[in-house]
């Protein structure tokens, strides 16, 4: 086989990194010279699957303090948009003189493909959720106008048509050129796309959740007599919900027949959760997959990286968002029946319990998510993806 460089490029947060960490992972092995850019944190992470890191200095706050980012929307983007500013110029100086055959780039690497037209070079994305869809800047009008309203709003469009212009982007209105690529692989269950009929099918290709061996994680196994297991998990940056924590204990604990595991992360003592019922089992982290491979029901923030492994592994989701697109994930999952959305706020022990014995007591949800767990395993996965992204090779 022709041994090619490929670059990825990416942003310091595991929900940005974890989705295509196995594409990486598999193009290594095929012999493939793989870099990846991004922030020394996550450089240990980036050699472990088989890539060379190559270090940037990201200016976004820290993935694991979410209380770091601000409230506004508008700041939001500016934060992304400063970062995108600093990103540019340490890619330029890492690959001018070790130019790729092929830029990967996850979707808030697009600073990438400046050089990448630039230097003549093609350029592929790898998206982990949801993508732009034809019509979609009339569909989402309103939530533009309601951003040019603001008050930075002006400024912020302005800046980032300025800045494209000023480093010879082939394309200055911001939304396109960040959102629609040439060419893209999407690895969510095309079931989670909003109007997935009008996703143009010669740009995007639906691989679905790129997942792989995780036995490093550690295993984890039925306890003898449980019945049906729940897994309840906010991920890793928004766990610092103990009033949430507890009315799980009110809902899921002593349940008849029922197994819990509840994991809490970093920023709770589990002192703070009161007397925990005999059947829940509490941890500070937990090998997801394989839990949810032996899971019942999946009480989730609604991350896109847990959307995705609960789909695949056939789970009715309860789905208690956190932030951005946790929201519009929730929306799916119930727009689709397979999950119900319960706000942070209305997360009580009786509306918790209520809808995981309606969830796993529902045939039409059983047999929905069987139709999309066939569907996933259909759809390629790691191993479509890599054949994709050869062939997008020179």
């Amino acid at each position: 086989m022709n041994r090619r460089h490929i670059a990825m490029v990416s942003i310091p947060a595991p929900g940005h990194v974890n989705p295509s960490l196995e594409i990486i992972r598999e193009l290594a092995a095929r012999g493939h010279r793989v870099t990846y850019a991004n922030d020394p944190s996550f450089a240990d992470t980036v050699a472990a699957a088989g890539a060379e890191p190559v270090p940037y200095a990201s200016t976004l706050p820290a993935h694991d303090k979410p209380e770091t980012w601000p409230e506004d929307l508008v700041e939001q983007l500016e934060v992304f948009l400063d970062d995108a500013v600093a990103m540019l110029p340490a890619l330029r100086a890492a690959y001018e003189n070790d130019r790729p055959d092929l830029f990967l780039y996850d979707m808030a690497g697009y600073p990438v493909r400046v050089l990448a037209e630039e230097w003549g070079i093609p350029s592929m994305q790898l998206s982990p959720s949801a993508v732009a869809w034809e019509g979609y800047e009339e569909d989402t009008a309103d939530q533009v106008e309601a951003i040019r309203s603001h008050p930075r709003g002006p400024g912020y469009y302005r800046r980032f048509a300025e800045w494209l212009a000023s480093v010879g982007a082939s394309e200055t209105d911001s939304h396109r050129f960040v959102a629609v690529p040439r060419r893209g692989l999407v690895l969510i269950p095309r079931a989670m796309q909003p109007n997935a009929d009008r996703v143009d099918p010669g740009r995007y290709t639906f691989v679905g959740p790129c997942l792989g061996d995780r036995s490093d994680q550690g295993g984890w196994e039925r306890p003898a007599g449980a019945e049906k297991v729940v897994l309840v998990s906010l991920g890793s940056a928004f766990t610092d919900r103990p009033d949430f924590y507890r009315a799980c204990l009110g809902a899921f604990g002593d349940l008849p027949g029922w197994h819990v595991v509840l994991q809490i992360g970093k920023h709770v003592d589990e002192a703070d959760l009161g007397t925990v019922p005999g059947n829940v089992e509490v941890h500070r982290w937990v090998p997801q997959l394989a839990i949810l491979e032996r899971a019942d029901a999946f009480v989730t923030h609604a991350g896109s990286g847990g959307v995705n492994e609960g789909l695949y592994c056939g789970v009715p989701m309860i789905a208690v968002p956190q932030a951005v697109d946790q929201f519009m994930n929730a929306d799916m999952l119930t727009e689709i029946g397979v999950g119900r959305r319960i706000d942070t706020a209305d997360a009580t022990a009786e509306a918790l319990r209520t809808a995981l014995l309606d969830l796993t007591t529902d045939e039409k949800v059983a047999a929905r998510l069987a139709a999309i767990r066939t569907e996933l395993r259909e759809a390629g996965g790691t191993s479509r993806a890599a054949d994709l992204v050869e062939a997008m090779l020179p």
